[in-house]
């Protein structure tokens, strides 16, 4: 298991390495300005598709019904052809009616920006059939224990996306937004084409193309196993996305605001996602299998003990980030944008709501860990219902406050709501199976470390800043 999270971990870190050299390029050509909020409204629907699917509710139910699934292969090649099929079609529909999709996406923005972002939101939409190809493949190597590829594949993604950065330097702002468009597609065919060498690699495309042979003679076999698929992936999607659908109202809500508002909640969200990619989400996807497997064998101590050793790794590690980042959150925001058209002001407003985000991310990162347990027991139904809930308190609270606290109130409703829905998979977990997990030596050994690392961070601030100013 340590083997797997490392190479997540370390995949992720060298993607959003190259995710931060990128946002740093874009914002000091870009800045905060009506340009970067056409490029991130643009990228916003497609890429939050891509985490519901490779994040969440697609391997999370697709493994284990792969794993039961008496003719791998027809059902496989019979699921993909069902998802692409509706994915192309919502891609052409957005292509031919792009002011509609982009007004959906930022409704508060004036007619003619809209006509400005709607063919990059033509454009970029195609990377979502991409990524679904590339999640696909990706859920088929998790089967066989192969994780390598689709950690590192998102670094091509920001290559691609750096490289655009770099031929358009001397560009206007509309044709940067036009080759950063353009970038995620061919992003997108990067990590495509990556993963198809690894499926021939471990020796599945034996399976698929095996699948594409015999479909139409085993489709009523395999008939009963999709109608199961379909029933269990819609809950399990709508119940493991609500960060990336508060996210995707946080972009809504922010174009009703000043002009830069989407930027501050992107450059905030790329710092906070971090840490949770890092640790909670390459530990989830690495543990996953594994306790699935436990309880599908009825052996919940087993399941229980693995998720014990995983919570203590992920409290230690994102309780020392989010205190590390609150303390310095202007100071990591300065290092990393402030430089070209990113002023001073957009620094101070970027921090704000880096600090709104960083106060959840101990709740986010630990719900992404405690959630598997439900999926692993086939609860999606009580999943979704607490994401519906969830969601609903964000709605609430980012209305009532986005008036008195502006961006950085909308950034604060999305961590109440991490909260919520962290509290009540508690609840469904079982409170007494979560406070045996507290009853350890370590809940004293955190509450002690954290109050000398922030003593330590506090006292050695001034000098720190001194040096990095």
């Amino acid at each position: 298991m340590l083997k797997a999270i490392f190479t997540n971990s370390f995949g992720i870190l060298v993607s959003r390495i190259l995710g931060f050299i990128r946002d740093l390029f874009t914002a000091s050509v870009l800045g905060a300005s009506i340009y970067s909020d056409i490029f991130f409204i643009a990228f916003k629907l497609p890429n939050l598709f891509r985490r519901i699917f490779a994040e969440g509710a697609f391997t999370q139910v697709f493994i284990p019904a792969f794993a039961k699934s008496k003719s791998k292969g027809v059902f496989s090649v019979n699921i993909f052809i069902i998802f692409l099929t509706i994915i192309l079609l919502i891609t052409l529909l957005v292509n031919l009616f792009p002011s509609l999709a982009t007004q959906a996406i930022a409704i508060g923005l004036d007619k003619e920006t809209i006509t400005i972002a709607a063919p990059f939101v033509a454009i970029n939409f195609w990377y979502l059939p991409l990524i679904f190809a590339v999640t696909f493949l990706s859920t088929m190597l998790q089967y066989k224990q192969h994780f390598a590829t689709s950690a590192f594949s998102t670094a091509l993604l920001n290559l691609s996306l750096i490289m655009a950065l770099y031929f358009s330097q001397d560009k206007s702002q509309v044709e940067i937004v036009y080759y950063l468009s353009w970038g995620v597609v061919i992003g997108g065919l990067m990590q495509l084409g990556v993963h198809i060498l690894a499926i021939y690699q471990y020796g599945l495309s034996k399976i698929l193309i095996g699948g594409i042979k015999h479909i139409r003679v085993k489709l009523k076999i395999i008939k009963k196993e999709t109608k199961e698929f379909r029933k269990q992936f819609f809950p399990a999607m709508w119940g493991n996305s609500t960060a990336q659908v508060s996210a995707f109202l946080d972009t809504f809500l922010a174009s009703f605001l000043v002009t830069g508002s989407i930027s501050y909640l992107y450059y905030a969200n790329r710092i906070f996602q971090l840490p949770l990619a890092l640790f909670a989400i390459a530990t989830a996807v690495a543990l996953f299998p594994r306790v699935a497997r436990y309880i599908k064998n009825k052996d919940e101590e087993k399941a229980k003990e693995f998720m014990k050793k995983a919570f203590w790794f992920l409290a230690f590690l994102l309780s020392a980030s989010t205190i590390g980042a609150i303390i310095f959150s202007r100071e990591i925001t300065w290092l990393l944008f402030e430089r070209g058209a990113f002023s001073s002001n957009d620094t101070s407003n970027t921090t704000a709501v880096l600090q709104m985000y960083m106060i959840g991310l101990l709740p986010f990162g630990l719900q992404k860990l405690f959630v598997l347990w439900l999926y692993a027991k086939q609860m999606q139904m009580q999943a979704a219902k607490i994401a519906t809930f969830s969601l609903v308190t964000y709605i609430v609270i980012a209305l009532s406050l986005i008036s008195p606290m502006g961006v950085s109130g909308l950034a604060l409703a999305s961590t109440i709501g991490g909260f919520v829905s962290f509290t009540l998979t508690i609840r469904v977990f079982g409170i007494q199976n979560f406070f045996d997990i507290l009853h350890s030596k370590n809940t004293i050994y955190l509450f002690v470390g954290l109050i000398f690392f922030t003593i330590l961070l506090l006292i050695f601030k001034e000098f720190i800043t001194l040096a990095i100013y």
